[in-house]
């Protein structure tokens, strides 16, 4: 907690920030190991290079602070106490009339408005990329955290292959890899819900499994991940449902080759930009570049979206630990579509490729 605490206040330092709060999330639990849920009562870290960190918290919560480096603010049910701890908070670190910064993504109205109200004269700027930068290169320990997510993952849905059939919903498949996860040792987190698409829904890549069966003839999307002690995998293979069409093979090739290409052009020193464009070339060559609709990745970690991003005008430069992303697609409006997406980490020879599934069109069914 101290080395990260004290990659923090550097971070601080070269961004013109005096402080930055935090609630239950990513960062905060990547500082301090603490756990919380969001709910209707607020819970907020403060921190500020020079003071320990202040962290108001309801009293029901209070063991879990116990013995550590920070100092407590706890309230009870009634919510009329509550703005007394957050003064006691700002009070403690002198933040009123500081640059307080914030995670536009993360923090609620509701904890903003309680701060707000203890520090009137505070600024409240995005921390965003000081805050991004505590996680953008992953340790050891955490690249064996998230290698051990891939291995959940893809045991997991080595389980259920042979439990897919012609006719099953899309949703009883879900179902059944959802199960296999926890089976496979998942923390109860997924990184987010799986997506099990066949035919004209493997077209949209952000799908929702529905009750639709599967037929003969579809090609079947299934991007699935796994949490172990709080990082995640995520990861995609499309198969085919039976005997599948001419261009639906062609299109699989593609990508798998797209896949490669990416993966490839992943090393350190190399802008983010490289890697899309690596894989783009290779789907546009084929003559389907209208038909790649998204990035080529996005970091990974403690979140399933987080730095760094596999896009074309993404300049930033690829540094030994960061974690992303690979899932180059092709998909046909109304009629297939095609994703294969593979973790992995930058090693200081290449790219570490996390995930060994086997990227061949297998057949289902």
């Amino acid at each position: 907690m101290t080395t990260r605490f004290d990659k923090l206040a550097a971070s601080l330092s070269t961004s013109g920030l005096d402080a930055v709060i935090l609630n239950p999330g990513p960062t905060l639990t990547y500082l301090t190991g603490l756990h919380f849920h969001l709910m209707e009562r607020p819970v907020v870290l403060f921190f500020a290079a020079d003071k320990p960190p202040a962290l108001v918290l309801p009293e029901l919560e209070m063991q879990k602070v116990t013995g550590l480096p920070i100092t407590p603010f706890p309230y009870g049910e009634n919510p009329a106490e509550w703005d007394a701890a957050f003064r006691g908070a700002i009070r403690s670190l002198d933040l009123d009339g500081k640059k307080i910064g914030i995670e536009p993504r993360q923090l609620r109205l509701l904890e903003y408005q309680y701060v707000k109200s203890a520090a009137p004269k505070a600024d409240f700027p995005d921390a965003s990329s000081a805050l991004a930068s505590l996680r953008l290169r992953k340790d050891a320990d955490e690249v064996q955290k998230m290698r051990r997510a891939v291995q959940i993952a893809q045991s997991a849905l080595e389980s259920t292959i042979p439990l897919i059939k012609i006719g099953m919903a899309e949703k009883e498949i879900a179902a059944e890899l959802v199960t296999q996860l926890f089976k496979h040792g998942s923390d109860p987190e997924l990184p987010f819900s799986p997506i099990v698409s066949g035919g004209p829904n493997s077209a949209n890549p952000h799908a929702t499994p529905t009750e639709r069966k599967l037929e003969r003839g579809d090609l079947l999307v299934i991007d699935w991940g796994a949490t172990f002690d709080g990082y995640i995998s995520d990861l995609t293979r499309t198969f085919a449902v039976g005997e599948v069409d001419a261009e639906c093979a062609t299109i699989h090739r593609v990508v798998q080759e797209a896949n490669a290409a990416g993966r490839a052009a992943a090393k350190p020193g190399v802008p983010c930009a490289e890697v899309d464009k690596a894989a783009r070339a290779v789907i546009e060559a084929a003559g389907y570049g209208g038909f790649f609709t998204h990035r080529t990745g996005h970091g990974i970690g403690m979140e399933p979206h987080e730095d760094p991003y596999m896009r074309g005008d993404n300049m930033q430069i690829l540094d030994v630990g960061m974690a992303f992303t690979v899932e180059p697609g092709i998909y046909l409006p109304n009629r297939n579509g095609v994703r294969i997406e593979d973790n992995v980490v930058i090693s200081k020879d290449g790219a570490d490729v996390l995930s060994t599934m086997t990227r061949e069109m297998r057949v289902v069914g």
